[in-house]
């Protein structure tokens, strides 16, 4: 015989949870989507975006564990993503870079969405627990800006794509400097 527990199992409502396991979902396409990007700059000798890229994709997984862990630890259940319809093969090293914007675009319009959503139903922990991606996505978003940014201030001719692959290498370093 088992006993009932006398206390609720989960402050979480199974609407927060489903919003919240559909980020992680999210995150972890993330994930792919760049392991995927570097894998391309690899092949196509874009070494300094490659690397940008596989640190990304580690940054992204790091992004989904934060939700998965939240989500279990509220009381809910949070559920390993199933990634399919990942692209593997680019036009060029700008394309990258464009859909990683408009990607991070639609990441920040989710989490706003996920953050309006708890804010309506009161859920401060959840809502309060969010505001280090609502920081984040901005960080995210002024990052790949940033990266676009190369293409029209260095040009794509000549050196070009050599140095504004150098160039996105360093992009990583001026972030860790700003947030310090």
């Amino acid at each position: 015989m088992s006993k009932q527990l006398v206390t609720p199992r989960r402050s979480l409502t199974e609407e927060t949870e489903a919003l919240l396991n559909k980020q992680i979902m999210m995150e972890g396409k993330s994930s792919a989507y760049y392991l995927s990007m570097a894998s391309w700059c690899d092949t196509q000798g874009y070494a300094r975006s490659a690397q940008f890229l596989y640190t990304h994709s580690e940054e992204e997984r790091d992004h989904m564990l934060r939700l998965f862990n939240y989500v279990n630890d509220a009381g809910g259940h949070a559920l390993q993503p199933e990634i399919t319809g990942i692209k593997h093969k680019f036009k060029s090293l700008r394309e990258v870079f464009e859909l990683i914007l408009k990607h991070e675009i639609e990441v920040t319009l989710s989490i706003n969405s996920i953050v309006d959503h708890c804010f309506q139903t009161k859920d401060f922990a959840t809502f309060n627990f969010l505001q280090w991606f609502v920081t984040e996505q901005r960080e995210e978003e002024t990052l790949a800006r940033r990266a676009l940014e190369l293409f029209d201030i260095i040009g794509e001719e000549g050196v070009g794509l050599w140095t504004i692959d150098q160039e996105i290498g360093n992009l990583e370093g001026a972030e860790g400097e700003a947030e310090a």
